[in-house]
């Protein structure tokens, strides 16, 4: 895994190959990240499925109970296909926008 921290979000990028795999991972080590906003960069994988997208349910879920945001980055799923329950842009710029919205949102008590 590499993570990249940015102004208000750490980017995490899977350096390996599994796609359900790294969000069982990431589940794992929540802990270390629960403080922060977090932006998933799985643009690599471009034949994602719906059942792959749904093991970070749980993760951001837990993430965003917290009172911070989890927003996951891929194109390869059908927005309309997509639960509300889950964050999905299709860039990291989009992914930056919707945390600072947030972000916002959140100072606002929203």
């Amino acid at each position: 895994m590499t993570s990249t921290v940015q102004d208000n979000y750490t980017l995490l990028q899977d350096d390996q190959d599994g796609v359900c795999d790294f969000a069982t991972f990431l589940t794992k080590i929540h802990e270390g990240f629960a403080d922060q906003n977090l932006v998933i960069d799985l643009l690599k994988y471009n034949e994602m499925s719906l059942q792959d997208l749904l093991c970070y349910l749980s993760l951001s879920n837990t993430h965003r109970a917290g009172k911070k945001s989890l927003v996951i980055v891929n194109d390869a799923v059908p927005v309309d296909e997509i639960p509300d329950e889950l964050l999905v842009v299709p860039t990291i710029q989009e992914a930056q926008d919707v945390i600072e919205m947030e972000e916002i949102e959140r100072d606002l008590g929203f």
